[in-house]
């Protein structure tokens, strides 16, 4: 990242006191100082949700783009470079680009209250409303209702991701709650569409969706999709599509990619370019495989496999486990975590899907990041039954996992807990 963009991030976390502020009023207020370049927006899809957000983008993105559209594109956080959250017609936003909208938006908000996601969400709007596009998808930061990107008047699809507890510090615990705060994005006569959801939460949504007078295609009820013989089938109440199997890790992402199809169905995007985007998704840091880089020579020197994952909450970490019992019993391994989680994180609920699965756990610190110490989280580890360790930095936890194989298998090393983790692994391994 250059000094100029560094700078001109900088300068917004000066704006307002507090990372995360919900609420429209000082967004919508510097929007209208820049002209209200929301309004300009091509087709936009709004995407909520607590897990799967970021894959369900990346589906409908690839899928786009394979029909030949550009695409503009709004998710975070970032991994490695903040120029990720911000995609414009397909490629990602240039550090000339970008100096340009955070220093408009900067001077537009005059100085008042502005949290940082909040001046960063105006920003990449500013930069869509000036370059030409045929698709917009955008990613609801934190909730919905109240999310700084809940000032779109009228997407052509609102998308809702499984839902689960996270975040409770500011969503609370009540999962109907949290529910109908991701309805929010729900705009009166709309179309959306949920993945899989619990009864309560599948309950929660209909209602929503009843009151905003929602045509509301429901996964399980007008569509869903399946793995069958290494492909995935598509289901719907019209038709049914044979695709290949996606190209993220895990059976979860069947289901993301299932909601992505429905959506994009909806959008007009053609079958063929939709089993093309399919196959060809790129997402980092979901169930990735590291193949190249230095962490990964050190690991494949030993006949081992290194894998990655920024799944962060008790939801993810079951898909993600499911995952990995997958590998296991396609080839078994001893399975050693690297784990760096954020203090305000359900860490027991994390693991708890890893007791009987893991053979070791290896805890750190996460630069840069509120994490919990990683002596804690080694003791959480322990009363879930795994054994357990402590590292001073990820190159020391990969040298110790290379240990911890078995007389005969190199172990397999799945590096989880955090995107903010995946991000240094990202950085440090390139």
């Amino acid at each position: 990242m250059s000094d100029a963009v560094q700078n001109a991030l900088d300068e917004l976390t000066r704006l307002h006191p507090k990372k995360i502020d919900l609420g429209l009023d000082r967004i919508e207020r510097v929007l209208k100082r820049l002209g209200n370049p929301h309004h300009f927006l091509p087709p936009t899809v709004h995407i909520a949700g607590t897990n799967g957000k970021g894959s369900t983008v990346a589906f409908l993105r690839a899928m786009a783009e394979a029909q030949g559209l550009a695409v503009h594109v709004y998710t975070s956080p970032h991994l490695v470079h903040f120029r990720e959250r911000i995609v414009v017609a397909s490629n990602m936003i240039d550090d000339e680009k970008l100096v340009d909208v955070l220093t408009r938006v900067r001077k537009a908000n005059g100085g008042k209250p502005l949290s940082f996601f909040e001046a960063t969400t105006a920003a990449a709007f500013l930069a869509f409303s000036e370059e030409s596009a045929d698709l917009c998808i955008i990613e609801v930061g934190l909730g919905g209702r109240y999310d700084a990107t809940n000032v779109i008047d009228m997407p052509a699809a609102a998308g809702i991701t499984p839902i689960a507890l996270d975040h409770a510090e500011f969503l609370g615990r009540d999962i109907a709650g949290i529910a109908r705060e991701k309805a929010g994005i729900f705009k009166f006569n709309g179309v959306a569409f949920r993945g899989p959801q619990s009864d309560l939460v599948e309950a929660v949504l209909e209602a929503e969706a009843n009151k905003m007078n929602i045509q509301l295609s429901q996964w399980g009820q007008d569509f869903r999709a399946y793995k069958q013989q290494g492909r995935m089938v598509y289901e719907s109440e019209t038709e049914v599509l044979d695709l290949p199997a996606p190209g993220l890790i895990g059976d979860h992402q069947y289901m993301n990619a299932g909601l992505a199809t429905a959506i994009a169905l909806h959008m007009q995007i053609d079958r063929k370019a939709i089993a093309k985007g399919i196959e060809n998704v790129s997402w980092p840091a979901r169930m990735q495989n590291l193949k190249t880089g230095p962490l990964t020579e050190k690991v494949q020197s030993i006949g081992g496999e290194l894998w990655l994952d920024g799944g962060h909450n008790p939801h993810a970490a079951k898909a993600v486990s499911a995952a990995v019992a997958d590998l296991e019993a396609r080839a078994s391994r001893p399975l050693v975590l690297v784990t760096g989680i954020l203090a305000n994180k359900d860490v027991g609920g994390f693991l708890d899907s890893y007791a009987g699965l893991a053979a070791h756990i290896i805890a750190v610190d996460i630069p840069g990041h509120a994490s919990l110490a990683a002596e804690t989280l080694a003791e959480v580890a322990k009363s879930r039954g795994i054994a357990s360790y402590t590292a001073d930095d990820l190159d020391q936890a990969i040298d110790m996992a290379c240990q911890m194989g078995d007389a005969d298998t190199a172990p397999r090393i799945l590096i989880c807990g955090s995107l903010y983790l995946s991000g240094v692994v990202l950085k440090n391994n390139s």
